[in-house]
């Protein structure tokens, strides 16, 4: 190993995995361990956040060392500690920080806290090593739905974000109300690739004056009631082509908003993160727009969209190489805005 190598542990558990991993120089993943809680909490319909933390404290050390494992190092080989300090779930984060403290403590060991936002669109560098900031992101996840500009590693402007749901919460949402279940994502997306994406027409909000911003209660909201309605008459309804009419409603407010954005500022990167991104209807219709602007378009690959610990680790390396360090007073930030990060430098 050679020593100008950088060798970031990471660790993520912001809401049902528990992860861990280990990146080398911001870029090649060594290991990534995560273990999922999804047949667990699919049982309630959704997120127990105690379940979840209780979980996390099972596991943690667990991940921890296969992580190190794989990597075939020790904590001696680590250059720091990363560690998602928000947004999530409280005793969730908790675990996570708690336990990458203790690390770094004992190993005398810079501590890096991440924003859990910043390593979604950290993980497109670990599959694409050409790119480089400044780009336009769309980051589309479970609670977060926002168009940013990554001028810097680090450094994020917030163009657009959504004014009530969630992309990935309206997802949620409407798959429950169908009684297609949890997680809502997955399963909205494999309905809807057996049915007509036209077959009904939902509605799209335009904000007067933010022109970048999202919202999705309405489109939620008339799915919810297209349902009631077509219950109450005894009508069939069709959950392949509801699914694929409400999806495809979300991919064009996502698509149409990030390319008129990358238009309008002049980025001819446009990067996809978050959750959502593992969508297969968004990845081919801003693939498809992004060909006719003829604009580059990056994503990363499902086992990077969803919550894992390269992505911390990778952001975490950038943030190391800044010169962020946290103290031992670093706390979990369950509201944590992208680009609020508290540091020391």
């Amino acid at each position: 190993m050679c020593e100008k190598d950088i060798l970031i542990l990471g660790i993520e558990s912001s809401c049902d995995e528990t992860a861990a991993a280990v990146v080398k120089n911001g870029r090649e993943v060594l290991s990534n361990v995560i273990s999922s809680q999804i047949d667990l909490h699919t049982l309630f319909g959704g997120v127990v956040p105690e379940i979840a933390s209780r979980k996390h404290i099972e596991k943690i050390n667990q991940v921890i060392d296969q992580a190190l494992s794989e990597a075939g190092l020790t904590l001696e080989d680590i250059t720091a500690v990363a560690v998602t300090y928000g947004p999530g779930l409280v005793g969730a984060l908790l675990v996570g920080v708690a336990q990458a403290k203790a690390i770094a403590y004992a190993k005398n060991l810079p501590l890096v806290g991440v924003h859990h936002i910043a390593g979604h669109v950290c993980a497109n560098f670990i599959e694409h090593r050409e790119l480089e900031p400044p780009f336009l992101c769309l980051i589309v996840s479970g609670g977060h739905t926002h168009l940013v500009v990554m001028k810097d590693y680090g450094r994020f402007e917030i163009i657009g974000r959504t004014r009530d749901d969630a992309a990935g919460e309206a997802f949620d949402k409407v798959a429950r109300a169908v009684g297609l279940g949890y997680p809502g994502g997955p399963k909205i997306d494999k309905a809807a690739r057996e049915g007509n994406p036209h077959a009904m027409k939902f509605p799209q909000a335009h904000i007067d004056g933010a022109p970048y911003d999202f919202s999705f209660s309405g489109l939620k909201s008339a799915v919810l009631n297209h349902i009631n309605h077509a219950r109450m008459s005894g009508a069939e309804i069709s959950v392949s082509d509801l699914a694929a009419s409400f999806q495809n409603a979300v991919v064009e407010a996502l698509v149409s908003r990030a390319v008129a954005a990358a238009k309008e500022f002049g980025y001819r990167q446009i990067v996809l993160a978050g959750g959502v991104a593992a969508n297969s209807a968004l990845r081919q219709g801003l693939k498809d727009a992004c060909e006719r602007e003829q604009l580059e378009f990056y994503y990363p690959s499902p086992i990077f969209c969803t919550d894992n610990a390269a992505m911390i680790a990778a952001a975490g390396h950038y943030e190391y190489v800044r010169g962020v360090r946290h103290g031992w007073d670093l706390n979990a930030v369950p509201n944590l805005k992208l680009g609020e990060q508290r540091k020391t430098e």
